[in-house]
This record gives C-alpha cells, structure tokens and sequence, in this order.
C-alpha cells in the first residue's frame, strides 16, 4: 500500500467508497467524479502505478471482475452500450497512478469524455452501487 494513493487507501478501507464488488484481488467502486452515472472503477489492491508494472495474475483479477461488474451494469442500468478504457501515465491521461479500469455505461448519440467534471452525491452513489451490487451475477 502507498500512503499518498487515494485508491489504496479505498482499498484498505481508510477512506470511503460506493463499493460495487470485489475479489480476491480486486475491488469495483463507483467514481466519486463520474462522467455519467454508474461510472465505475475496478482497481486491483496491490499497488501497481500502471499497466507496466501490474503482474498477468492482478491484470487477470481486475478485468475478471470488470466482466462481472458489467453484466450487473448492464442489468440494472440498461445502457445502450458499455466503455471499458484504462490509461497509463501522464501523457495517456492517467490521473490517479494506481493501475485501474473505466467501465462507463453509454447512451446513444451521448457526449464522450473520459474524465468527470463535478463529485457526485455521496448517498446517490450509494444507492447506485447497492442497485448494481444486486445485480452481479453468481
């Protein structure tokens, strides 16, 4: 764990998140800056900066979960299609340097960005990831 990384401290519980879902080796919680609603975030819990750095058994566990999390996505949200992206550095976009994927529900003809623009309701974001959470399949 690093002391500095807002998403390790999720991780270790020391800072508070719209928990969707989690595994062994990774957790699913909603962005706290969405760029619509049920944005979420799967990050693994061992600290890797990026892609360059994570191990094939965390990459593994992180997109095993975001398949998992994009089927309850798709049940309970109902989008039109799902984006999946991840960045890596600086210069790719990246922002928080704890390896992680997007998944962003998508509405046709909907505005595209990859980055959020206000925090969203702390309790709305509640409620949103126990709907979600319901809907993971077995």
């Amino acid at each position: 764990m690093k002391t500095d990384c807002i998403f390790c401290m999720i991780v270790a519980g020391k800072a508070p998140a719209a928990k969707v879902a989690e595994s062994e080796h990774a957790l699913a919680f909603l962005d706290l800056f969405p760029t619509v609603e049920g944005h979420t975030l799967v990050v693994p819990k061992r600290h890797y900066d990026d892609v360059f750095g994570a191990d094939d058994v965390t990459l593994g566990a992180v997109h095993a979960l975001a398949r998992r999390v994009s089927i309850a996505m798709d049940r309970a949200l109902a989008p039109d299609g799902l984006m999946m992206f991840q960045l890596n550095r600086a210069a790719a976009g990246q922002t928080v340097f704890h390896y992680h994927a997007h998944l962003v529900p998508r509405s046709a003809g909907s505005e595209f960005r990859i980055h959020g623009r206000g925090k969203a309701d702390e309790a709305a974001l509640a409620a949103l990831a126990q709907r979600i959470a319901a809907a993971l399949p077995d």
